[in-house]
């Protein structure tokens, strides 16, 4: 058995879509493969909508122990250039390049900090 954040990951749907249509909490592999063959109008609706533009999950993977853990992406995520756990030091990532400063954003998925190394404002452009 599965659980229906796991159907929604494996289906590439939100997991409010997934109770919004009734999608039981847990959920047997066949009882998905038969969901994916024969989709209800509103999940194939769903599929024929995507663009392709904003993707529906992202997988997190800490740059220093490997832990990876799928999220939903959040509109204020900035590109991250480093992913870690909140637990690891900043120390334990690679340092920010020369001309770029670094800063952290907290509240990435649930036990994740963001690592964002962007240009200085010091720096001269020509």
């Amino acid at each position: 058995m599965i659980t229906r954040r796991e159907v929604a990951l494996r289906l590439d749907i939100p997991l409010e879509m997934a109770r919004r249509h009734d999608i039981p909490s847990r959920m047997s592999e066949q009882q998905l493969e038969a969901l994916r063959a024969d989709p209800p109008v509103w999940l194939a609706q769903s599929w024929a909508n995507r663009t392709g533009k904003k993707v529906v999950w992202v997988q997190l993977t800490c740059e220093v122990c490997g832990f990876t853990e799928a999220a939903r992406p959040k509109k204020w995520w900035p590109a991250f250039t480093w992913i870690s756990c909140a637990d690891h030091h900043p120390e334990d990532l690679p340092t920010a390049a020369a001309g770029m400063v670094r800063h952290e954003v907290d509240g990435v998925g649930s036990r994740f900090v963001g690592i964002v190394d962007e240009v200085s404002g010091d720096t001269v452009k020509e």
